[in-house]
């Protein structure tokens, strides 16, 4: 598995592997009482259409079940196995909503599903063996990164740093120019779709906090985004910081770096 996965995903992704088998479970069980509790009902209608009825539930559940252990493996392994678009598609529109309220029944913080869920997200797009130039790719970072007193402000071009050293920008300026990536920072949603939308990317690597990630992730869908979460030392939105060898990590699993001879 990859270094990335390894680090920031392992530890993470287990609670929603977890909640997603629990739902499953309860999913499975619901089909099953739908099919039961009217079966007697059904037998009045027709005599068969219970077996009938039966089979459909049977499929639904079993469809359910082999979801959840594709998943598990997918993430597990590290390979793209079967149907991961498909998969990502099924995670990110329908089972994030329903493992929230579980969750939330289980009394689970919030963020650290979040996290999860984008720790799993991040396993299934790498799953998928990118290798992309690196103007197909957008660096979208939160203008928080840079410090709130800084006179020379870089939302609109990152390459406005002097490079001072004193928060993270400088970096990654400087990780944009080793692989000459594309890095803009947004001051919200609206403008990191409106920058999206104007570079056209083939794939985004995104920092943000958790509600910001998991939002940004299903709005992009299908566009992959690989989630970095950065680090609120003085609160959120303020002086935040995020572990610059980390998305340096990332971008050498998706790069298309030619192998020196």
């Amino acid at each position: 598995m990859s270094n990335l996965q390894d680090q920031t995903a392992a530890p993470r992704k287990r609670l929603f592997i977890a909640l997603m088998g629990f739902t499953c479970l309860m999913l499975v069980g619901l089909i099953f009482l739908a099919w039961w509790i009217p079966s007697k009902g059904l037998t009045n209608i027709h005599p068969d259409l219970p077996r009938y009825v039966g089979m459909i539930m049977a499929v639904l559940s079993g469809t359910a079940i082999l979801g959840t252990v594709l998943l598990v493996l997918t993430t597990a392994l590290g390979k793209d196995l079967f149907f991961t678009r498909f998969m990502r598609l099924m995670v990110i529109k329908f089972l994030l909503p329903v493992i929230e309220f579980v969750g939330k029944l289980l009394g689970l913080d919030r963020d650290r599903i979040r996290q999860s869920f984008i720790a799993m997200n991040n396993s299934l797009v790498i799953s998928q063996k990118y290798r992309l130039r690196s103007d197909r790719i957008l660096v979208l970072l939160p203008h928080c990164i840079q410090l709130f007193d800084c006179e020379i402000k870089v939302t609109g071009d990152i390459n406005k740093c002097v490079l001072c050293g004193r928060c993270n920008v400088m970096g990654l300026v400087e990780l944009g120019r080793k692989y000459g990536i594309d890095i803009s920072v947004a001051t919200g949603g609206t403008l990191a779709r409106k920058v999206i939308v104007e570079k056209r990317p083939k794939l985004v690597l995104a920092v943000a906090c958790e509600r910001d990630l998991t939002s940004g992730i299903k709005d992009c869908y299908p566009l992959p985004v690989i989630g970095i979460l950065n680090e609120r030392p003085f609160g959120p939105c303020f002086n935040t910081l995020v572990n610059v060898q980390a998305i340096d990590e990332a971008l050498q699993q998706i790069l298309d770096i030619p192998k020196p001879v």
